[in-house]
């Protein structure tokens, strides 16, 4: 295995199915699928790949699962040095059964040994004879039992003699359970083996694999300079790898904005060396393609007038570089990086400046080359990236917008000025959620200023992305601080701390910070306002007090929101936890709309979207709001943030009938944080894991995990979240037999929770009474937790309770009026694709006497994210490129993907998928199926 070249493999032992390589699982399937194990026919197969793709980190795997297995190896690694030794491959194949050579018939040992150098001829071998002997040798190696494995690796410097061999060999390995496997370079060519063969390309990683090889390393990067890495590395397992040791103990703010990142030394140096020899003209050219970034390249690739196209030749000829139609490239990642940094200081300013004069018409572009071609203070490139960030900010480019404003702080010639820029950097840097950033930019401003509001506007920043990670004591204590400071000043930044400062009481569900929060609130300078904002306040840190002089407002405070995506995110937070789903959800698509018009998500957003879409139904786009916050958090750091999303992921794959990958989402999500920091992600992981033990029949673990959504005294353990579990709670200490406990329980819950209980909850408390009571006084239950009709918002709790009343009546020996309830359960649960739920109501259904037939759950809950985000945008009426533009997709891969969606769905025109999406979501049961009451008899 070549050193640096290889994706970071998981340990395993001789024998069993590891190790594995990351992100490489199919290509490790495809290779292991190929090795002949007890087969009595051999194959080839040719892994083809750039340098550092991890070619050869795949044939040594399959080296050593075969060696694990008691099966033979032979193999081989080609090297520059030896391509023009005439047999040096075949030697270096051969070396370890060069004692096996006497079983060879005389003639062909004879030819084989003069090949190998092994002894004196007088005449070159026959080539016919050593290629017998060859297949000779590996026919006599090889058994049934134990296959022979035989890997060439950087074949495409395996000299020519050898490579005849092979390919002699390779044209007759049938019968025989032999198998080639050949690691060449994409686009070498391999004599012998241009056509004919079985080739497996080992392209760029994943987005998510190369995020996990990154996790892999000593020292996995964070926040902006991970991303960095995942931009320039462009998927290369070698360049991850590398790029990830070159930064490792560098602080972001430490790296420069422009250009790439620097390469480890050994590797500089190797490339450096390979540069030095080139003609002044390809130097200067290729200088020029390093300072470049990606958009820059056809500039740079022209170059400046005195640079005609022949220079690019000799670097080409050195295998730096790479022309066809679509321009000029660096054949690997490192070269760029090497060539940047390998030059001095002045060269990189004139290759800067060149790009500058050579992008006139790219304001942003040229600023940006300007400012890495420039040292100390200066006025004008400083005014020139601040109106680089105001149009990034316009089209909702948050990361670009603070680092210019970044860089426009440090080129300010005034400390006053630096300081505001770098405030304004620090609101912009909580988009993006990298709290390593933003507080670097607060500790900026307060180094740099002596304002008080600016320094508290910076911190403030820094807390509110603070409570996207796991430590929400220090969190609560910075805006706690902030708010005070506020509050003393008069300043109407407190109703600002104040909202930030609630998000942490949610998450952390401490009491004391609700009475923090509560004594500050009639601080504020006019204790009537806040609009939006202090209903957030109001709402987030404690919903039954605040529902009933809230719920009203919220229509008209929406409906004054207008435009304002951020007002309308806080509004329909507000909405859910005030257990209004529909208005929630109505609010939610209107910001999301807002937010997407002007560029992607910000990051931080919340899972409330996806709990919001959850239990109304939408449990594919809940899926999809959990992936997209889980990545922006993993890549960032926000624990707290990737738990939230990993437990709403848990709870929508246990619904789905899915207990194992629910299991590893909620145990992850455990992991993640410290319960009692984070009392609402614990609370919702436990009841997800619940969920997932009630999908496979485990009443007792299901009423573990519920029952610790309270404390032993029987006190919930977070203020909002644990009370909707308690119909979770009655199902499964009913079905245990065991209901006063859990009857008691609920009872305190109803007390502790007085007048200000939600409609949701009330509904959510007749079910567990229903559950729980004696048979003759359960149905009154039942009827109530069906009465209210608002109760249709949330399909899958409305079906549960049909489905218990069902049970109830069949059990009571009323099976006609059992029969319309069990069947409307089975509708909703197939809309929404809930599995084990299915199997129950049939059953039920069978016990009442009816044999329970169709379709089997909607195709759409087996799409992929992104699949189901694409069916969702083209039901909307959305063109695939107005898709592509939001999803970062192309309107081709838009396209293809509709293609391969629609026979799934059972549909053959874009117009039918309007009737796909409304068929997974809430509606009321059909008429006929019968009222929710049955009739009295």
């Amino acid at each position: 295995m070549k050193h640096g070249e290889r994706a970071r493999a998981g340990r395993g032992s001789p024998g069993d199915p590891g190790p594995t390589v990351v992100g490489r699982e199919s290509e490790t399937a495809e290779i292991m699928g190929r090795v002949a194990t007890d087969r009595s026919c051999g194959t080839v197969l040719i892994v083809e790949g750039g340098p550092g793709a991890g070619k050869s980190v795949l044939l040594d795997l399959a080296v050593r699962r075969t060696r694990g297995a008691g099966h033979r190896v032979l193999r081989a690694v080609g090297s520059e040095s030896e391509a023009r030794l005439a047999f040096a491959g075949l030697h270096q194949l051969l070396r370890p059964v060069l004692g096996d050579l006497g079983g060879l018939p005389a003639r062909q040992r004879s030819a084989l040994r003069a090949a190998l150098g092994l002894t004196e001829h007088a005449e070159a071998p026959d080539a016919l004879l050593v290629g017998l002997a060859v297949l000779t040798l590996v026919s006599d190696l090889a058994e049934p039992a134990a296959p022979l494995l035989v890997v060439v690796d950087d074949a495409q410097w395996i000299d020519r003699a050898s490579l005849d061999v092979l390919s002699f060999l390779a044209r007759r390995l049938d019968g025989e359970p032999v198998t080639l496997l050949l690691g060449v370079r994409a686009a070498a060519v391999l004599p012998g083996f241009d056509k004919g063969y079985a080739r497996l390309e080992v392209g760029p990683l994943s987005g998510d694999a190369a995020n996990r090889l990154l996790d892999e390393q000593p020292e996995p990067p964070t926040g902006r300079t991970r991303a960095r890495i995942l931009r320039e590395a462009a998927g290369n397992p070698l360049a991850l790898v590398e790029l990830a040791r070159s930064v490792a103990g560098r602080r972001p703010e430490d790296l420069a904005v422009e250009g790439p990142l620097p390469v480890t030394d050994r590797l500089e140096a190797l490339f450096a060396l390979r540069v030095s020899h080139l003609p002044e003209a390809t130097r200067r050219a290729l200088l020029l393609l390093a300072a470049a970034d990606a958009v820059d390249v056809p500039a740079a690739a022209r170059g400046p007038s005195e640079t005609d196209g022949t220079a690019w030749a000799p670097a080409e000829g050195a295998g730096l570089v790479r022309q066809d139609s679509a321009g000029i490239s660096f054949r690997h990642p490192l070269v760029r990086s090497a060539v940047y940094h390998a030059a001095s200081f002045r060269e990189r300013r004139h290759a800067h400046l060149a790009l500058a004069r050579l992008l006139g018409d790219d304001p942003d572009r040229r600023a940006w080359h300007l400012a890495a071609a420039t040292v100390g203070p200066d006025e004008q490139v400083s005014a020139v990236l601040l109106e680089t960030a105001g149009r990034a900010r316009r089209r909702g480019g948050h990361a670009a917008a603070a680092a210019a404003l970044e860089r426009a702080a440090e080129l300010s010639p005034r400390r006053a000025d630096r300081a505001r820029l770098l405030a304004d950097a620090a609101d912009m840097a909580v988009f993006t959620g990298q709290l390593g950033w933003v507080a670097h930019l607060a500790d900026e401003v307060r180094r740099r200023s002596d304002d008080p509001a600016l320094i508290s506007r910076a911190a403030l920043a820094a807390g509110r992305l603070m409570t996207m990670g796991p430590h929400h004591t220090a969190a609560f204590a910075l805006l706690a601080r902030i708010a005070d400071e506020a509050a003393d000043a008069r300043s109407p930044r407190l109703l600002d701390a104040l909202a930030a400062a609630a998000v942490v009481r949610y998450y952390s569900g401490e009491e004391s910070q609700r009475q923090h929060i509560e004594t500050l609130l009639p601080r504020l300078p006019d204790p009537g306002a806040g609009g939006a904002l202090g209903a957030w306040v109001r709402a987030v840190s404690d919903p039954a007090g605040a529902g009933a002089s809230l719920a009203p407002a919220l229509p008209r405070l929406i409906d004054e929101a207008g435009h304002d995506a951020g007002t309308l995110t806080a509004l329909a937070v507000v909405a859910w936890l005030l257990d209004q789903p529909a208005l929630a959800a109505r609010t939610f698509d209107e910001a999301s709309d807002r937010w997407r018009a002007h560029g992607p998500l910000p990051a931080g957003l919340g899972s409330a979207v996806g709990w919001t879409y959850l239990e109304q139904g939408r449990w594919a786009e809940a899926r999809s709001v959990a992936a997209e916050i889980a990545a922006v958090a993993s890549q960032s750091g926000l624990d707290h943030a990737e738990a939230c999303a990993r437990a709403l992921d848990a709870a929508a794959l246990a619904l789905l009938g899915e207990p194992a990958d629910a299991r590893e989402n909620a145990e992850r999500a455990l992991a993640l944080v410290d319960p009692l920091e984070s009392r609402s992600v614990a609370v919702a992981a436990r009841r997800a894991l619940g969920m997932a033990a009630v999908a496979e029949g485990d009443y007792d673990t299901a009423y573990t995990h519920f029952r610790s959504a309270f404390t032993e005294d029987g006190d919930p353990v977070h203020y909002h979240v644990s009370c909707t579990v308690l119909a979770e709670l009655a199902a499964a200490a009913a079905r245990r037999g065991q209901c006063a406990p859990a009857a008691e329980l609920l009872e305190r819950s109803v007390r502790r929770l007085g007048t200000g209980m939600s409609a949701r909850l009330a509904l959510l408390i007749e079910r567990a009474r229903a559950l729980l009571a004696d048979p003759e006084h359960a149905e009154p239950h039942f009827r109530a937790a069906l009465a209210d009709e608002t109760g249709e918002q949330r399909p899958f709790e409305r079906a549960q309770t049909r489905l218990d009343y069902g049970e109830w009546l069949r059990r009571q020996r009323r099976i006609a009026e059992a029969r319309p309830l069990l069947t409307g359960a089975l509708d909703t649960f197939r809309r929404l694709g809930a599995r084990p739920w299915i199997e129950r109501t049939k059953a039920e259904l069978r016990a009442a006497g009816i044999e329970a037939t169709g379709a089997a759950p909607g195709a759409l809950t087996e799409l992929s994210p992104q699949q189901q985000q694409i069916v969702h945008l083209a039901a909307r009426g959305l063109t695939n490129r107005e898709i592509g533009e939001r999803l970062f997709l192309s309107p081709r891969t838009v396209g293809s993907h509709l293609y391969r969606v629609f026979p799934r769905l059972g549909i053959t025109a874009r117009a039918q998928l309007r009737d796909v999406i409304d068929g997974t979501r809430s509606r009321p049961p059909d008429r006929h199926h019968g009222a929710d009451a049955p009739a009295t008899r």
